[in-house]
């Protein structure tokens, strides 16, 4: 889940910004993302390391430095302790509504503005550098051919990444005067160093120099085969994953789950004790899963709940049958979306039903069927539908045998 927010910034200007959540339960975390230079809140490397973070329980809030993406302000008017600023900014509007940053990460220049800003943000335990020099001084290689301008105009139009951006003299002045590097020593937060051996434009030199100068806890994860700004996804997904991980040890841990339930071939085996609550550990024929229920009726939400379960086994059976039928028919269905919903209606509201007292189970369905299929095909398959083996079974007479084990 995503929903955009304004922050208010030190001098009066918003931050535009995204709270990036996870689809159910309670973050188990929440972290902090900077985007690197010139670069903006919603490039690729930064969705898709938020997206795997989100996949491990914890809530991310990724933003726009001051003039740039959507955030107000000019760019021309910043400089790298603005940068920092804006992360302690972020950090205490996070705080205020209870989302104080435990994590801290930063890509490229964004890291070093991290590196620089976590020593005033108390509440975060972990920092992350990703691709990130270990000076702010650093990025000035990018405008070499314009410094003297800048130092003899005051100001130039520089051309960064392909778009121009106005970089003036209190810029340089102030990344030359920053010491980064001097204050990791000092970080007292675990470290986690991710950079690519052949980055293009931050040397490994620079991550080797953030590790060396920091204090354990620390950790160094190469990105591989990945470039600067990490356009792979499978390497920006890769990094959000192991960033996760990382990040496990040093952050709240995740209400305890149930005993794992043994394995029984060919059977489903399911467990729950008395301190579990709702929550259930699941053996499906070696397949492990956690069943709960959500938070509005007592549960945890750290799992589907059993009617979940039930409509995720006719949206399988669904997909499986309307492809196999296609395939059959050699027809050219590309893919196909089922959207299930149970619930409960009176009977005297279903015109279709035999029962015609209390309340009866309902799923409705909705399918989104893709490829070069004509309006005959389409209505075929419809029907077909309705004749997948989960399907038939929820309109037939079922019987339940339960005994005591032995």
């Amino acid at each position: 889940m995503q929903q955009s927010i304004k922050i208010p910034r030190t001098g009066g200007q918003t931050l535009a910004g995204i709270i990036h959540q996870p689809d159910a339960g309670q973050p188990r975390a929440w972290a902090l993302f900077a985007h690197c230079f010139t670069c903006t809140k919603n490039i690729r490397a930064a969705v898709d390391i938020a997206d795997a973070l989100c996949d491990e329980g914890i809530a991310v809030v990724r933003f726009d430095f001051t003039g740039l993406g959507q955030s107000e302000g000019e760019f021309a008017d910043t400089h790298f302790s603005s940068n920092v600023q804006d992360l302690v900014d972020v950090a205490e509007f996070m705080a205020a509504d209870n989302h104080a940053p435990q994590i801290l990460v930063g890509h490229s220049l964004g890291g070093t503005a991290v590196l620089a800003a976590a020593h005033r943000i108390d509440s975060a335990k972990a920092v992350v550098t990703i691709g990130s020099p270990a000076d702010a001084k650093h990025v000035l290689h990018l405008i070499d051919d314009d410094i003297e301008t800048i130092e003899r105009e005051g100001e130039a139009k520089v051309s960064l990444a392909g778009r121009p951006f106005h970089i003036r003299s209190d810029f340089v002045d102030d990344v030359r005067s920053q010491s980064v590097r001097d204050g990791i020593r000092s970080l007292r937060k675990a470290l986690l160093v991710m950079h690519a051996p052949l980055d293009e434009l931050v040397s490994i030199d620079e991550a080797s120099s953030i590790y060396t100068s920091a204090m354990h806890p620390k950790s160094f994860v190469s990105l591989d085969g990945a470039d600067h700004l990490l356009t792979k996804r499978a390497d920006s997904r890769y990094a959000g994953k192991v960033l996760a991980c990382w990040a496990s040890r040093y952050i709240e841990e995740l209400k305890s789950t149930p005993q794992a339930a043994r394995f029984q071939s060919g059977a489903v085996v399911g467990i729950g004790k008395a301190g579990d609550g709702f929550r259930v550990a699941i053996n499906a024929d070696g397949h492990r899963l956690l069943a709960d229920e959500p938070a509005g009726v007592g549960g945890s939400d750290l799992g589907p709940s059993p009617y979940d379960f039930l409509s995720a086994g006719l949206v399988g059976c669904t997909v499986m049958t309307l492809h196999m039928y296609a395939r059959h028919k050699k027809w050219a269905l590309e893919s196909v979306e089922v959207e299930t919903r149970h619930g409960k209606i009176h009977a005297e509201d279903c015109e279709d039903c035999q029962t015609k007292t209390g309340k009866v189970d309902r799923f409705d369905r909705v399918l989104k069927i893709t490829g070069d299929l004509d309006e005959t095909q389409r209505q075929r398959l419809l029907e077909i539908a309705d004749r997948c083996p989960v399907h038939r079974t929820l309109h037939e007479e079922v019987e339940v045998r339960t005994r005591l084990a032995d």
